[in-house]
């Protein structure tokens, strides 16, 4: 299949909804996956990321709260925004606020799946599904911190399928 094609299955029809997360379908070693193919606005805001990342370990964790708010308002499809944001929540000992953003994150991803009727595997050793990943594995944490663990097995369930090899060891974290 085609990539053009790949994108029109996954709901990216030509010149709508170009900035929105996708998804496509790749050749690997293993076979065919899918990848989320991220957002334009994501993309050319990869140096703020870093920014933002080299700030938080220099300590600037309200300045990178700042910018990070600022980015998605001009790109609210921005997984790494969404994950950096979590991060910074559960750092600051807020997994309320880390699973709103873990779970937003998780959320925008899952939807792409769902539309493109859950395509898999969706191998995490894919760059583009990176973030969902870490948005997925931040989810369950706070969701286990904040006592929920039947919505943290929830998540874990729909991971299982896309990537059984669980990387991250994000199953552990559930089961503890």
């Amino acid at each position: 299949m085609s990539h053009r094609r790949d994108q029109e299955k996954a709901g990216d029809r030509g010149g709508r909804g170009r900035d929105k997360l996708s998804v496509a379908r790749r050749d690997t070693a293993a076979g065919p996956a899918w990848e989320l193919v991220h957002p334009r606005c994501s993309r050319r805001r990869r140096e703020d990321i870093e920014e933002v990342e080299a700030m938080v370990e220099a300590g600037e964790v309200e300045i990178a709260h700042d910018e990070l708010i600022w980015l998605l308002s001009e790109c609210p499809d921005f997984l790494e925004a969404h994950v950096q944001l979590g991060l910074i929540a559960l750092e600051g000992d807020d997994p309320k606020l880390a699973r709103g953003h873990f779970g937003r994150a998780y959320e925008l991803a899952i939807r792409t799946l769902d539309a493109a009727n859950t395509p898999w595997p969706m191998p995490y050793e894919l760059d583009g599904n990176k973030p969902f990943f870490q948005a997925a594995k931040g989810l369950v944490q706070s969701l286990m911190e904040l006592g929920r663990p039947r919505s943290a097995a929830e998540v874990c369930q729909r991971l299982a399928v896309l990537d059984p090899a669980d990387p991250l060891g994000i199953q552990k974290i559930a089961r503890r």
